[in-house]
């Protein structure tokens, strides 16, 4: 068992892991400071750092929609008009068309940042464009807002309440190479330059006592700055960086998963099977956009059962196993409205009602059986008789519903920082691995397949997938690397993560950042990062491009701040600095 806790100091020509087939690492990854660490015990055996105690005892898609982002693309340009109904997808585009936004869509997570609408984005992925297009593209936004509305444009032309769209689903999405800036456009970096801009901020007493750096250019794989790069150190919420593109290698952008319904022992008898759908709704008063629905799919199992009419209904969650709550997750998580209970089966994300509010989403003590009441009720089935039990092997299928594609879903897990969703999609990392839907296994899924992309698994301890967890440990080496190898297009699986990444002072958990002081504005709509804030800790992972349209990859994690709102600013100058320095 490795001991983290103190920074290791570099060797020169020490030997990387192995690469597996397929590496983005062509040549062997970026340098990198720091020790090769010893492979894991079978046991996954944790890093000393953190010492926690023991564990806890289709047919047809009826549903149809699009799923909105609030996302601003910032490598694109202006958006071609939407394909009409006969007309075939562009290359990349999202399927279907925009929905309305919602207008209560905002999500309090635990980043500790006002989020902001979701929106839909009829944007498609091209390549990245210099910091000064990006600017023009915001100035030009006020044309495009008339479609989609997402982040601060919300309060400027208002909004409706949303509800699914009722037309159908376009092709499943391809993935399309992005961030061409990865391929060397704008001036190159000094490290020496970068350090000494950098220096200053990263000393700050605002951060804290622990603070831990890295940049890395993807374009020559050059590290800029490294401080305590390849220690770990609380994540926070940019695990959920790990968690899409775990996900999004083990099962593809274009996945969906199903909820079922099956027959039960007796006639009238029904069985409502969870797939692990975190967007799952009643009705069409749905939080996420476009997605499956409980009340088509008790249309499908009535028609199904013909003249006979429905008695009972059971509900199955044997899909995942194990503890309903993290190990290491504060106690007020899901009081506060944070988080749900984890289990198979569930609608809007476990909440009471379709909603989002700043200060918290009220959550269902069983989101399992308000699933299951909620869908006897659709059938005409009195609460009395809705039991939990499980589907037979061979119990014919009644009818089945799909969630939007995988990467859509990613995309509103890393925008809002939704850390149900990212529960969720985390055990579809355990699933395709053969594994048990659980913590541990999906812990040790993710970080298997984070080393089956050639990444240094070795930097990542993990005790969940959405970073609620203060047991969690990553490392910045293993995050920039991460980002890297998604903007290298090696992985066209993974280009998908860069949409969903908040956008400075635009969209999601970084909407109402970069704003103070001044100096940080430089950093707005050019800079797109995962946040991430437990109570201590700040941090922050993402891409940026320089004024002279050089790409950049960092991540900054900084523990024992006194002020939330102080270490957020002073986590903010980073990448500000790295945009305006010309280093």
């Amino acid at each position: 068992m490795s001991d983290w806790r103190q920074p290791p100091s570099q060797q020169a020509g020490e030997p990387w892991p192995a690469q597996s087939p397929g590496s983005a690492w062509p040549g062997g990854p970026p340098p990198r400071p720091g020790d090769q660490r010893p492979g894991e015990s079978p046991e996954r055996a944790r890093g000393a750092w953190a010492t926690p105690p023991s564990s806890p005892s289709a047919p047809g898609d009826p549903h149809g929609g699009t799923y909105g982002r609030a996302s601003v693309p910032l490598n694109t340009a202006p958006p071609a008009p939407e394909p009409g109904p006969a007309d075939p997808m562009p290359p990349g585009a999202r399927p279907g068309v925009a929905p309305t936004p919602d207008a209560g869509a905002t999500a309090r997570t635990n980043d500790g940042d006002r989020p902001v609408e979701a929106g839909p984005s009829g944007n498609s992925r091209t390549n990245w464009v210099p910091a000064v297009s990006v600017l023009a593209i915001l100035v030009m936004i006020g044309g495009i807002l008339a479609l989609a509305k997402p982040g601060p444009a919300k309060r400027l032309f208002g909004g409706g309440t949303t509800a699914s769209s009722t037309g159908g689903l376009g092709p499943d999405p391809k993935p399309t190479p992005v961030l061409a800036g990865a391929a060397g456009r704008g001036k190159e970096l000094s490290a020496d330059a970068v350090k000494a801009a950098l220096d200053p901020l990263v000393q700050s007493s605002a951060l804290g006592t622990e603070v831990h750096v890295a940049v890395l250019d993807p374009a020559n794989s050059q590290v800029l700055y490294a401080e305590n790069a390849d220690v770990p150190i609380t994540p926070a919420s940019t695990t959920k960086i790990l968690t899409a593109v775990a996900a999004l290698a083990a099962r593809g952008p274009a996945y969906r998963i199903s909820t079922k319904v099956v027959a039960g022992s007796s006639p009238g008898e029904v069985v409502l099977v969870g797939g692990g759908d975190p967007t799952l709704a009643i009705d069409s008063k749905s939080i996420y956009p476009g997605v499956a629905r409980l009340d088509q799919l008790a249309a499908q199992v009535k028609a199904a059962l013909g003249g006979t009419r429905p008695t009972r209904v059971l509900y199955d969650t044997s899909l995942f196993d194990g503890p309903e709550t993290g190990l290491g997750w504060d106690g007020d998580v899901i009081p506060s409205g944070q988080v749900s209970k984890i289990q198979s089966l569930m609608v809007n994300g476990g909440r009471v009602k379709p909603t989002h509010n700043e200060s918290g989403d009220p959550r269902s003590s069983n989101p399992a059986q308000s699933a299951g009441r909620a869908f006897a009720k659709l059938l005409g089935v009195p609460s009395s008789a809705v039991e939990h039990g499980k589907a037979g092997k061979s119990a014919k299928q009644l009818g089945v519903v799909q969630s939007p594609p995988l990467v859509q879903i990613t995309d509103w897990m890393l925008q809002e920082s939704d850390n149900t969703i990212a529960e969720l999609v985390g055990r579809q990392v355990a699933l395709a691995a053969g594994k048990t839907a659980n913590f541990d296994d999906t812990s040790a899924a993710m970080l298997d397949k984070i080393k089956e992309l050639g990444l240094p698994s070795d930097e990542g301890d993990l005790y969940d997938a959405s970073g609620l967890s203060r047991h969690d440990g990553i490392s910045p080496t293993l995050l920039t690397q991460t980002l890297a190898l998604a903007a290298s297009g090696q992985q066209p699986a993974l280009t998908g993560l860069f949409d969903g990444l908040p956008v400075a002072g635009w969209s999601g958990t970084l909407a109402n950042r970069f704003l103070k002081p001044a100096d940080n504005k430089v950093g707005q709509g050019v800079v797109r990062a995962k946040t991430g804030s437990l109570s201590g800790v700040n941090t922050m992972s993402g891409d940026l491009v320089t004024k002279d349209g050089r790409l950049l990859v960092f991540a900054i994690m900084a523990k024992g701040g006194a002020s939330s709102s102080a270490a957020k600013q002073a986590l903010d100058k980073v990448p500000a600095r790295l945009v305006a320095c010309g280093c």
